[in-house]
Parts: structure tokens; C-alpha cells; sequence
């Protein structure tokens, strides 16, 4: 199914209700300051089998008490579209209780 991407202005409008995610390059991102390395390993887990089921995959970096998720639609051309906003909206409601904003 196409995806139409979204415009600079409505990505921007989205992110007012996901605190601590950005938008640049095509893509949106959020990184996460957790309390242990683990605490990233089992979060970043959790964020990959949630989107596993949402057949909309992040890339995701893992370092030392940090994780980054991001988010494009690859096969639109690597564009944010409603697909990366509903993703990003299902990882925060995660609620992850020890995941902050970096």
C-alpha cells in the first residue's frame, strides 16, 4: 500500500504531542537515557518486538545506557509518512517506566 509522505509543517504538528522526538534527513528519532546497559537491551527489545508486530520496523542504535529509534518509510523512499508517527506514538505508549528522553 503507498504512502504519502508528510510535509515538513504537518511532521512538526505531530511531534507537539511526542516529547523528544525530532525530525530531520527523512526521518524521525527519539533517544532514550536508560539506567543500565541492560535496561537498554531489554527496552530496545521491547521496542522491536512491538513494531515487529506493527510490520514497521525502526532502526535502532544501542549504546551505553542509550537507545535511538528511528523511524522513515523505506520503501516510500525513506520519507516520514502516518506509518513512522503511529510507531513512534506505540513505542511511547510503552510507558517504559525507566526510558527518559536524553
Amino acid at each position: 500500500m503507498a504512502r504519502s509522505p508528510l510535509s515538513a509543517d504537518a511532521i512538526a504538528a505531530q511531534l507537539v504531542s511526542l516529547p523528544g522526538w525530532t525530525h530531520s534527513e527523512g526521518a524521525i528519532a527519539k533517544t532514550y537515557t536508560l539506567p543500565t546497559y541492560t535496561g537498554g537491551l531489554v527496552f530496545a527489545s521491547a521496542v522491536g518486538a512491538l513494531c515487529e508486530g506493527m510490520d514497521h520496523h525502526p532502526e535502532m542504535i544501542v549504546g551505553y545506557k542509550k537507545v535511538t529509534v528511528t523511524f522513515m518509510t523505506h520503501d516510500e523512499g525513506n520519507v516520514v509518512t502516518d506509518n513512522d508517527i503511529a510507531a513512534a506514538r506505540a513505542v511511547e505508549s510503552l510507558g517504559y517506566p525507566k526510558a527518559q528522553p536524553a
